[in-house]
């Protein structure tokens, strides 16, 4: 969508239904699926690189395996976060239900409040989420489409956008439809942005990172958005079953990836959405049971992987150990490769000792 065109459109998008907005996006989007890169449903280009050299490390050292410290925490095979970007006044009141659904099967998410214009935000929903256990970010200012538009204009609103951060005491932010402007965050007061997609055809400003990985922008921590947006999936793909995301998470999986979701209070509110929404949480639930994903909040991926990119490995007598704050829960992997394919190892039966903060913790 070009920029007079998303201009034009937020003009008018408070008069237009969510039936005739569909159908207005259809017609926008039509074609994407002709789209070659980045590769649908999720692009792992970057990963691939990542291990391609890897494989070179290999070869150039005449070696059998690297360690590195592990992705996740405790040896997690993945990572899963759910977020929920809050639209209108009737979503808000419908973020009650989302915490209830979510608490039925031990999953805390992130809510993504918008500051201005689109409703009161009173101080008792945010303490409300908190104290039970959910995250508060700061979505966009008043969600009208327009903040990357103008160099100007955009320091004038990320002003308040940083000031309501500290208000309400958030370290995330997102922008309003993944709109996106990376050479910009450094004027983000935030310690980490959701704004950016994997693979973006289906939303207005199309491209994607082409990764299942966080990674940093500057100071920032980008927590990639890795599956399809549930009004997309509802709207635009007219589906009502989980099996998209399914095969998304599948793929993620196979990288040892950021599962990353993004659930609209707005557009859960009907018995169907509903239903597929607790699917997913079930199905969420399964794979962490199952599988060994660990399903966090966006703040706590934020301080672990911040933690893990301070972390060094040491070789002493016994082996490799892991240093530095946060290690205790950090374990060494081992790449080794066979066919040009990497292939990791993180099994407990290594020789494997954890310092945190410098001090053995054994």
């Amino acid at each position: 969508m070009t920029g007079t065109m998303a201009w034009a459109y937020y003009l008018v998008r408070p008069l237009l239904s969510v039936s005739v907005r569909k159908h207005l996006q259809q017609w926008l989007l039509r074609g994407w699926d002709r789209l070659k890169f980045p590769r649908w449903p999720v692009d792992t280009t970057v990963d691939q690189l990542f291990e391609q050299t890897m494989v070179l490390c290999l070869k150039a050292q005449e070696t059998e395996e690297i360690p590195f410290v592990w992705f996740w925490p405790e040896g997690a095979t993945s990572c899963a976060i759910m977020t929920h970007d809050v639209e209108t006044e009737a979503g808000l009141r419908f973020c009650r239900y989302l915490m209830d659904a979510a608490d039925a099967v031990s999953i805390k998410a992130s809510f993504q409040i918008i500051p201005e214009e689109r409703y009161h935000v009173p101080a008792h929903v945010l303490g409300t989420m908190r104290n039970r256990g959910f995250e508060v970010a700061v979505h966009d200012l008043n969600h009208d489409g327009r903040l990357y538009g103008d160099r100007k204009e955009f320091v004038r609103r990320i002003r308040k956008i940083n000031s309501y951060g500290k208000q309400w005491g958030c370290d995330g932010f997102r922008s309003a439809v993944l709109y996106r402007r990376q050479e910009w965050f450094q004027e983000l007061e935030f310690s980490y942005d959701m704004s950016v997609p994997n693979v973006a055809h289906l939303d207005p400003q199309r491209g994607g990172c082409c990764t299942v990985m966080p990674y940093f922008v500057g100071k920032i921590l980008e927590l990639p958005v890795t599956t399809t947006q549930d009004y997309t999936l509802f709207n635009i793909l007219q589906n009502y079953s989980i099996d998209l995301w399914k095969q998304q998470i599948n793929l993620i999986m196979e990288k040892h990836g950021l599962i990353s979701f993004i659930v609209h209070p707005d557009y859960v509110r009907g018995s169907r959405e509903r239903m597929v929404y607790e699917s997913l949480l079930a199905h969420l639930a399964d794979l962490r049971r199952k599988n060994g994903i660990w399903i966090t909040t966006p703040g706590e991926v934020d301080r672990w992987w911040r933690q893990r990119a301070e972390m060094k490995l040491v070789k002493d007598g016994c082996g490799w150990r892991i240093e530095g704050v946060g290690s205790e829960r950090a374990r060494i992997a081992y790449a080794s490769q066979k066919d040009e394919q990497i292939f990791y190892d993180c099994s407990s039966g290594r020789s494997v000792a954890s310092v945190a903060d410098g001090k053995n913790s054994n």
